[in-house]
């Protein structure tokens, strides 16, 4: 029987950028972890990628000549549905980002310029991702012709999962399908039907359906719950006439909170102008951002990623405040506190390439307070 291609040790990843000189930084950033390959031309990257699989990921970036990422994922995505996808994306390619993402895509996009120890982490848990796909595939494989296969494989994966068999019965869930729809512990032999039906949400048998009818790719997002709903993401496949069906659902709560702190960030970075009023205005909207992502009680890696760029860009905030707060305040400042504020907050904030023009008037006068002694004693922002 065929358990699926062997995972090369080390494990092998694509990157595809037009500029040499990414390239050349990326292959050193991981030459000593993978096996990597490079490509400037997004078209001769598939050629690579079908000629070296199974690849367990591969990074590209957005604007390239010829093929775009989106173009070159979703043909990447068809060829080889098991490599992990990664964009690295400039604040400008938001559009191009959340299109990727709606299409299934993209597992993670990272913003420009990137923390090299960020990337390494990101593209860790992708390589680890595609190990743990390919051997969910080498166990169902193995395990084909019993039923509770399922169980074994989905309850290790991290979206949730529903196994029903062609007669329409539950033969597994995993824990985080049974956390999303609040199911029982173990829901193995009743029909789904009945099983939706006593929760109050019989609508999602219609929804899986139709989804069925679409064929593979469709889904639709569904909310669940009374004081706190869920947004699901469900697709739905037919294994075949004995298997039965998988039903997939992917929690999305956290992006109206996402859009949120994507509205907030871009008016702070096209603010012409005054700054300090909406940076004191942008702080308890952010907490407001991250209060909403608590109350959801929702744990994916998607809303801690959210939670985590709402922590990074208070802090930077809150240092570009303080800085100009002690330029203003104190005839001689630590000059090096203030650089070393300055970097935290660059670090920190989430559009590098856009900061606000106050910020980076800010900014010079603490590069000419450093070099000259001379304090304006002004504010800036």
């Amino acid at each position: 029987m065929n358990m699926g291609p062997t995972i090369p040790d080390p494990p092998r990843i694509l990157i595809v950028d037009d500029e040499e000189a990414i390239l050349e930084t990326m292959s050193f950033t991981f030459m000593d972890l993978y096996e990597v390959f490079t490509s400037s031309d997004a078209r001769k990257a598939l050629d690579i990628l079908d000629e070296n699989s199974p690849m367990a990921c591969v990074i590209t970036d957005q604007r390239m000549p010829g093929m775009t990422g989106v173009e070159f994922l979703a043909e990447a995505s068809k060829r080889h549905p098991e490599t992990v996808r990664i964009m690295l994306t400039g604040f400008a390619d938001a559009d191009a980002t959340i299109q990727a993402i709606n299409d299934g895509h993209v597992y993670a996009y990272v913003n420009k310029p990137w923390e090299p120890e960020e990337l390494k982490q990101t593209v860790k848990r992708a390589v680890e991702h595609h190990h743990l796909a390919a051997e969910n595939t080498r166990l169902v494989g193995e395990l084909r012709s019993t039923n509770f296969f399922l169980e074994a494989v989905m309850d290790r994966l991290g979206t949730g999962a529903l196994a029903v068999d062609a007669e329409g019965i539950v033969r597994a869930a995993n824990q985080p399908a049974r956390e999303y729809l609040g199911l029982p512990e173990d829901p193995s032999g009743t029909q789904l039907v009945e099983i939706l039906e006593a929760l109050g949400i019989e609508g999602l048998c219609d929804t899986v359906m139709r989804l069925f009818d679409e064929g593979e790719g469709a889904f639709e997002e569904v909310q669940i719950g009374g004081e706190r709903p869920l947004q699901l993401r469900i697709s739905a496949q037919r294994l075949d006439a004995q298997l039965g069906s998988v039903i997939v659902l992917r929690e999305v709560s956290h992006e109206p909170l996402r859009r949120r702190f994507e509205e907030i960030v871009t008016r702070l970075a096209e603010a012409d102008g005054e700054l300090r009023g909406d940076l004191e205005e942008a702080l308890p909207q952010l907490s407001q951002v991250a209060d909403g992502a608590g109350q959801l009680g929702v744990s994916s890696p998607r809303m801690a990623e959210l939670q985590e760029r709402v922590s990074r860009t208070q802090t930077a905030i809150q240092s570009w405040l303080d800085v100009d707060d002690l330029v203003a305040r104190e005839e001689y400042p630590d000059a090096q506190l203030l650089l070393d504020r300055m970097h935290v907050a660059s670090r920190r904030w989430p559009l590098p390439d856009t900061v606000p023009g106050r910020v980076a008037e800010l900014q010079q006068l603490v590069d000419t307070y450093y070099e000259s002694g001379e304090n304006p004693r002004r504010r800036v922002l």
